[in-house]
């Protein structure tokens, strides 16, 4: 027999720990003046230095060091008076020195901790996820496997390797095994990773975009038998790339052991593979244990010892956490959980708050920013930001309050500002989109529409007020929908005499 989850949590209990790779947004690598921009042609933001030819000397990067400080005094971390590099040995393709510069006894931050809420069957509840520590390293190359319908290399003709990316500063943030979350162990991944990255986002040391791997996870998960007071071994998921994949890894992960453990099969401590598409994992390679990838102090690079008075000055510099921005802009703007919730999922509150302070009704703000350019920008799969500006957005929304556009023409303009037709005013201009105010103008539709409709006005003469919504709409399409809904309806039920 088969065990689903519910019938998995039951039997068995989860020992979880997360460890979470960061890609920092310095200008350039880790440890030379390569550039780190994304997206460039391959092989061309290189150098001897990271591609680890003889003779090159590293240095550190002091931009990515304040990054990674800044991270571990936002996780209630404890700053080290001294760290070092040390050499990662393995071998592998998209490694061009056959080591990676990391850091392994001696982190610059340990001991930190984040609290996270998920919603339970009673009621809201907080999990505490200790992080055991915060080092800096550097991040591989990429592999691009070519042929074969997976786009791995099993099957592929041939792979291609590009070190663009080799180098980048990255940070890892390691937690502590994750006490007692039971059958909420996935919810409560998926709610550190979001947590983590709303930190992240708000110190401004990462872009993290999950899609393109500047932010990914590796689940770590065993299970035992309840109460058994024994450690499973344990898997290790790699490079899980969406909020929803980290939960979901953890659900696939658990029935799997589960399975395989109430078949009296033994557990493979090894490396795998998260696949989108089931939801499931396949095996990668077996687990290296620390011994196998011979540490050794990193001989070219000096230790780290950051100055406590700069600690304390980034300390300082610390913004609002993100929990407690997000409840003071609810509470301002009086917003339902539902839709703040859509908000921070949509990655917007950011952009809807410029938009406010720049003087823009949050209400309409939110609406825009998360109706009409969403649905547009979700066509076209990039974000919004590419699409329109902050400023124009707000410009719309001043016109639609001071009456000059409905809502119908706003969209209009928008779609003109995003088909590059320049300015909201450049579009009003060159689309002749001006709202029809004129009493008169609006009388003389409102007389057409009751002349080619007069069984319909009397029933809103008779007290039939819905009726009226025909005859608004025929002075609606008579004015090109450019008169005031509001204001036509007014008018029509005054000289119908409701």
């Amino acid at each position: 027999m088969s065990l689903n989850y519910e019938q998995a949590v039951k039997k068995y209990e989860p020992t979880l720990g997360l460890e979470v790779h960061v890609e920092l947004n310095t200008k350039s690598k880790m440890f030379c003046g390569c550039a780190t921009e994304f997206g460039a042609q391959p092989n061309t933001q290189t150098c001897p230095v990271c591609l680890g030819l003889p003779g090159s000397l590293p240095v550190v990067n002091k931009k990515a060091i304040e990054s990674t400080i800044l991270i571990g005094l936002a996780l209630n971390c404890s700053i080290a008076p001294y760290s070092r590099f040390a050499r990662k040995n393995y071998f592998y393709p998209d490694m061009p020195k056959n080591f990676q510069t990391s850091q392994y006894d001696e982190p610059i931050c340990v001991n930190g901790y984040l609290d996270v809420e998920i919603d339970t069957d009673d009621g809201s509840k907080s999990f505490r996820v200790e992080i055991e520590r915060v080092h800096m390293e550097e991040d591989t190359g990429k592999s691009l496997h070519v042929g074969g319908s997976t786009g791995r290399i099993h099957g592929a003709d041939y792979s291609l390797l590009d070190y663009n990316r080799a180098g980048i500063p990255l940070v890892e943030i390691v937690t502590k095994i994750i006490p007692n979350t039971g059958k909420y162990a996935p919810q409560v991944a998926r709610a550190y990773v979001a947590s983590l990255r709303d930190i992240l986002r708000g110190l401004k040391v990462s872009d993290v975009k999950m899609e393109q791997g500047s932010l990914r996870c590796d689940v770590n998960l065993s299970l035992s038998e309840i109460n058994s007071g024994k450690l499973g071994t344990r898997s290790e998921t790699k490079n899980v790339n969406s909020l929803r994949s980290v939960e979901r890894a953890v659900n696939g992960e658990f029935v799997r052991q589960a399975n395989r453990l109430a078949s009296g099969e033994r557990i493979i401590q090894e490396t795998r593979h998260f696949l989108e598409e089931s939801g499931q994992t396949r095996p990668g390679r077996s687990k290296e244990q620390a011994e196998d990838y011979r540490y050794f102090p990193e001989p070219d690079l000096v230790p780290v010892i950051p100055d406590s008075k700069w600690i304390e000055e980034l300390r300082k510099s610390l913004p609002e956490k993100p929990a407690d921005r997000r409840k003071r802009l609810q509470q301002a703007w009086s917003v339902p959980d539902k839709e703040m919730s859509a908000m921070v999922n949509a990655e917007l509150l950011d952009t809807v708050e410029e938009t406010v302070l720049l003087g823009a009704d949050p209400t309409r703000a939110r609406s825009w920013w998360l109706g009409e350019i969403s649905r547009i920008a979700n066509d076209r799969t990039v974000f919004p930001t590419e699409l329109i500006s902050v400023k124009d957005v707000y410009q719309i929304i001043t016109l639609i309050n001071q009456g000059e556009l409905t809502d119908k023409l706003a969209r209009q303009v928008v779609e003109g500002v995003i088909a590059g037709e320049g300015s909201p005013a450049d579009v009003i201009l060159k689309r002749g989109l001006k709202v029809v105010s004129d009493d008169s103008q609006l009388m003389k539709a409102i007389a057409d529409a009751i002349a080619a409709a007069p069984e319909t006005a009397d029933r809103v003469r008779g007290g039939n007020i819905p009726a009226a919504g025909a005859l608004i709409g025929a002075v609606m399409k008579a004015t090109g929908g450019q008169a005031d809904a509001a204001k036509v309806r007014e008018l029509l039920l005054k000289h119908l005499g409701q």
